[in-house]
């Protein structure tokens, strides 16, 4: 089919994030929801759902929930109730979800979000409801049975829907890397997709540019990355083109997401609301959010990325640019600001987190970062570059090299050692003579009015140096030993 049949429809989507709470225990019991323990080892009579059981909710897990809607400028409920989703399981003993239907604890609310292209836009939410974890099902050890791990079940969610207002991938992506910054921010999730406590499902319909009403809506699951909800939704709006340009019906169902293929393929056909048959949890009590207990959460709440980037700009001075780079990561954001309590040259800080501090946590594995130096290390190193205690091409290849193999040690000491033995004016004379030996033509060139290959000289200097020399002294040194030498 042609780009230009493409171009004649809109995308819509609407996203329903799953995030896990890192809550010790679980939502309505105590046991631990801790992640890779054998299976079915944190389970309990209430998870199993035996006969007699009462729940009893989790506090912690409302207080992030709570957090959560703060932070997208949701209305968040006062009185709330849980209730009953009648939809069978398999990896659910209870054969029923317990969620949050009629009175969410979050209400509206939106989230700004930045583009590449420069461009800021506002996803709109509907809601942000409170909901305990199924079990997982394993398919793939046996070929003629499934196993279930119920170690999950019960484990605090927070359901995050946006309004169907997200009109590309490239916003959805965008969108959920917002998402996933700011639960770490606000310290209630990990953020980790591959191991699912940030999940993604995305309701998918399109329609001509022409129209208003929405078309069918096809809800498709199993991402378990940013970049392959991007995939899903690309493969998806161009499969629903096709199906309506050739004349075909699409039906109203769950599919699944294939990172194989990068395809999607029916898993059931979608089930309405009054299918759930909703109704209020008997065995848990209505509960209620006191003003005394919502202020003491907002003066507890860590600042959020956005906060954090406007604060980078308009504090210290840094672009935009370099503000999204730095609050990419929290504990990037966090190291910033504390080399910075320490020195007023906040752009340097931030051109050596940026260049060589990113580009070799890149190099690491594994998802923990950990920063190479300290906070104190860096700031003394960018006070001694601008104090002329040091030059740059040393700060890079020698001190900086020095301070990660010596973390107890300061940038004096780096210095003091790593110059004892070129820093005296007779050793640097001598690697001069060496150089001018080696490139007699050249010091003939330059005697004869080709002053510009001073710049050669002290290359070839600050080579031999490996940095290490002051560069001021070497000019004044290089330049007599050429205008004396014969």
């Amino acid at each position: 089919m042609s780009t230009e049949a493409y171009n004649e429809y809109q995308l819509v989507v609407g996203l329903e994030i799953h995030i896990q709470l890192s809550t010790e225990s679980k939502l309505f019991t105590a046991e631990s929801t801790a992640y890779g323990q054998p299976p079915n080892t944190n389970v309990s009579v209430i998870t199993l759902a035996h006969p007699g059981i009462m729940p009893k909710l989790n506090k912690k897990a409302v207080e992030y929930a709570i957090r959560m809607g703060l932070a997208c400028g949701c209305e968040i409920s006062r009185y709330c109730i849980f209730d009953r989703k009648n939809y069978f399981y398999p990896d659910s003993p209870k054969g029923f979800q317990t969620t949050q239907d009629r009175t969410p604890i979050c209400i509206g609310g939106e989230v700004p979000v930045n583009l590449k292209d420069g461009e800021e836009v506002n996803v709109k939410l509907n809601r942000i409801h409170l909901e305990e974890d199924a079990g997982k099902s394993i398919h793939d050890e046996h070929s003629d049975e499934s196993l279930i791990d119920l170690n999950r079940a019960g484990v605090p969610l927070i359901e995050l829907v946006t309004e169907p207002v997200i009109h590309s991938a490239e916003e959805a992506m965008a969108f959920m890397t917002e998402i996933r910054r700011m639960v770490r921010y606000l310290e209630i999730c990990d953020g980790n997709m591959e191991q699912g406590s940030l999940r993604c499902d995305a309701n998918i319909s399109v329609r001509k540019k022409s129209e208003t009403e929405l078309g069918k809506k096809v809800e498709v699951k199993n991402m378990n990355s940013i970049r392959n909800v991007g995939r899903a939704i690309k493969h998806e709006f161009k499969r629903q083109v096709d199906l309506i340009e050739n004349g075909e019906p699409i039906a109203s169902e769950t599919r699944l997401f294939d990172a194989g293929s990068g395809s999607t393929f029916s898993m059931r056909t979608k089930e309405e609301l009054n299918d759930y048959r909703y109704f209020p949890e008997p065995d848990l009590s209505p509960f209620e959010v006191s003003e005394d207990w919502l202020n003491d959460i907002k003066t507890q709440m860590p600042p959020t990325p956005r906060e954090l980037r406007e604060r980078f700009v308009n504090e210290y001075g840094l672009s935009e640019y370099d503000a999204e780079v730095l609050t990419a990561e929290k504990e990037i954001a966090v190291f910033f600001e504390q080399a910075c309590g320490q020195t007023p040259h906040y752009k340097q800080v931030a051109n050596w987190i940026m260049g060589p501090i990113k580009s070799l946590l890149n190099e690491l594995e594994g998802g923990e970062i950990t920063m190479p130096i300290s906070s104190n290390q860096l700031a003394e190193l960018v006070e001694a570059i601008a104090n002329n205690g040091i030059n740059s091409s040393m700060a890079g290849k020698q001190v900086f090299p020095y301070l990660i193999n010596n973390p107890d040690k300061t940038v004096v000491d780096a210095i003091n050692e790593l110059k004892t033995d070129i820093s005296g004016e007779d050793n640097i004379s001598d690697i001069i003579l060496e150089v001018l030996e080696a490139f007699p033509e050249k010091v003939k060139a330059y005697q004869n009015g080709k002053k510009n290959l001073i710049g050669m000289f002290m290359g070839e200097v600050m080579k031999k140096t490996k940095g290490a020399a002051d560069p001021q002294k070497t000019n004044e040194l290089l330049r007599d030993a050429l205008t004396q030498k014969e």
